[in-house]
């Protein structure tokens, strides 16, 4: 997939989620075969304040080349200068989110709710496209049933500059129940000349690939299906390439991954934080696990790297 004169290797890309998609786990999913990694969602106006927070969010390592940037916000001037200082950092890439469902996001007229001002959407975008080479934007099918612009939507974007977009096929009412409509990203894809990412109930490599045949998008992007598993990415790539399935990681590749993620963790957070923000990725990393219930019990009680070691080691026992 190319997107301007960013040509990636293959169409499976990382989701930004926030809280989850930090650098361990980013470049745990790059060295499984991720395309592209996106840093976690970035307040344009937090940037603008100088929010140390903010500013620890937009952190890269190395080896996530090309590197890509998500930033939220409600005003096509902050946002462009938020766009103009990612840039500057070296980001390749910067993708504006408008698809964002948390009350939080939509009551300030962030996130999805700007897919209810295809207007102002349009002059963030314009104002971002002029700021840095490749813009992006990632919104959802609609607001709810009754406001389904989707397509409108997208064609305002690719008409302002953006350079390719990503659309989750559920309505922002939908939050991420019920099923992602990939008829409907399909539609979207048939409307534009850019590429066209699709985004939403990708669990396994064969998810993967069955999007890019029934919808003709460029790329898929990966959300909640990498969680726990970004074996997900090698598994696709291989699939897409070769067109047989991978074997599954084993149970030692699987304890090894988490291993990895959590040393990785504690050398970016030390031990303390790490092992706080860890107790979610363990449990995901734990799906299918003999004994399950007993072993997340353990790892939401453990306040240590040994404790969590030791869970992982007991996995191997199960």
């Amino acid at each position: 997939m190319r997107v301007k004169d960013i040509e990636l290797d293959n169409p499976f890309i990382l989701a930004p989620l926030a809280g989850v998609t930090d650098i361990p786990f980013r470049t745990l999913c790059k060295r499984m075969g991720t395309a592209l990694t996106v840093t976690e969602m970035v307040s344009a106006k937090g940037m603008l304040y100088g929010s140390e927070a903010t500013l620890n969010l937009l952190k890269t390592d190395p080896s996530e080349r090309p590197r890509a940037a998500q930033l939220f916000g409600s005003d096509p001037e902050i946002v462009a200068r938020g766009v103009r200082e990612v840039r500057d950092m070296g980001f390749d890439w910067v993708d504006i989110n408008m698809g964002c469902p948390a009350p939080k996001i939509v009551k300030n007229g962030e996130g999805s709710a700007l897919m209810k001002d295809v207007r102002l959407a349009a002059e963030i975008v314009e104002a971002a496209a002029k700021a840095a080479p490749v813009v992006t934007v990632k919104f959802r099918k609609g607001w709810d049933d009754a406001n389904v612009n989707g397509v409108e939507f997208a064609k305002a974007m690719e008409q302002a500059g953006a350079a390719a977009v990503t659309v989750h096929g559920r309505t922002r009412e939908q939050q991420y129940s019920g099923r992602a409509d990939w008829p409907f990203i399909g539609r979207v894809k048939a409307a534009l000349h850019i590429p066209v990412i699709g985004n939403g109930d990708v669990f396994s490599a064969e998810d993967g690939t069955a999007m890019l045949k029934e919808t003709g998008c460029d790329g898929v992007m990966i959300a909640r299906g990498a969680m726990g598993n970004p074996f997900i990415f090698r598994e696709a790539v291989h699939l897409w390439k070769t067109g047989t399935p991978m074997a599954p990681p084993t149970l030692e590749e699987r304890a090894g991954a988490a291993r990895e993620h959590l040393r990785r963790l504690v050398g970016m957070k030390g031990e303390r934080i790490a092992v706080r923000e860890m107790r979610k990725h363990l449990c995901w990393y734990l799906k299918g696990v003999n004994h399950v219930a007993a072993l997340r019990r353990d790892v939401h009680e453990a306040v240590t790297v040994q404790q969590m070691e030791c869970i992982l080691d007991r996995i191997l026992e199960a």
